[in-house]
């Protein structure tokens, strides 16, 4: 009963200042209570367990590039409806919306850069736009990102994370499939290369293209990458699937991934690679 004792009572709710809300982050994985600011300047990695959030395509894009190189290309493409789609709202009504919540007409953006000096072309999903999932749009975006590429011999790079095939453009959706590998093969015939970063999650139709074509196929850790779910494949087949299976740990097991790179190291990763790739077309 000593604080009876006190000069001074103890605070009163009206005086007592609360923490103010969204502060902090509590860790998925490990549980560990994060403050936000932390998060945001570790590239939205927990820096107790490594576990990978989820991280905004301009935070991705500057991760990747020297300061104030990146060129935005490609930028007044915008989807049509021409299935005239609704389901609890229209298609068209969908992408209004994101377009005033992203500031832009589709969940891919594109672009020339440089890292280190060395120019480069970079494409990124944006996973807050419709899942980022690949339309018309986004799939001619990437083909012309390749393309560009493949012109000027220059190194292109793909960060995916996509839920695949976007179900409001129909067939017109899966042909990007083709297009995008269509556009891979030529990096292939004029000897450009082209990395594929697979980030959490990436599936669907654009697992079973573009982002698996690689000349070097990169994994975040833990990402789960497949074309189908993996509740899904249960419920089909009827067992029970392997520990880790479609995670990038599994795929690189099973020779799918060339490497796993934490996101703090992907920079540098991609420069070691560029370096190596410059010098043995050199030799040759």
């Amino acid at each position: 009963m000593a604080w009876l004792d006190r000069e001074k009572a103890p605070i009163a709710i009206s005086e007592r200042i609360d923490t103010p809300d969204g502060l902090w982050e509590k860790c998925v994985k490990c549980a560990e209570i994060i403050l936000r600011k932390e998060l945001h300047e570790n590239l939205n990695v927990c820096p107790k367990c490594d576990h990978h959030y989820p991280l905004a395509v301009w935070d991705r894009i500057h991760s990747l590039v020297d300061e104030g190189s990146f060129v935005e290309m490609d930028t007044n493409l915008h989807s049509a409806d021409p299935l005239k789609f609704a389901d609890s709202k229209p298609y068209a009504t969908r992408l209004s919306e994101l377009k005033k919540k992203t500031g832009r007409f589709d969940a891919f953006v594109s672009g020339r850069a440089t890292v280190n000096g060395r120019p480069y072309h970079l494409g990124v999903f944006d996973f807050q736009f419709m899942g980022g999932s690949m339309g018309s749009v986004v799939g001619e975006k990437i083909a012309r990102l390749l393309i560009r590429a493949a012109e000027s011999l220059e190194p292109a790079v793909i960060v995916s994370s996509s839920g695949g095939a976007r179900m409001q453009e129909g067939l017109i959706s899966l042909m990007q499939m083709a297009k995008t590998c269509a556009a891979v093969s030529k990096m292939r015939e004029a000897g450009a290369p082209y990395i594929s970063i697979l980030c959490h999650p990436t599936t669907g139709g654009v697992a079973a293209s573009f982002a698996m074509l690689g000349d070097i196929n990169i994994g975040e850790p833990n990402a789960l990458i497949g074309f189908a779910g993996p509740r899904v494949i249960e419920q089909t087949i009827r067992t029970q699937l392997p520990e880790g299976f479609q995670r990038a740990e599994y795929l690189l097991d099973h020779g799918m991934l060339d490497l796993i790179c934490h996101r703090d190291s992907m920079r540098v990763t991609i420069s070691r690679i560029f370096e190596i790739l410059a010098a043995n077309v050199q030799k040759h």
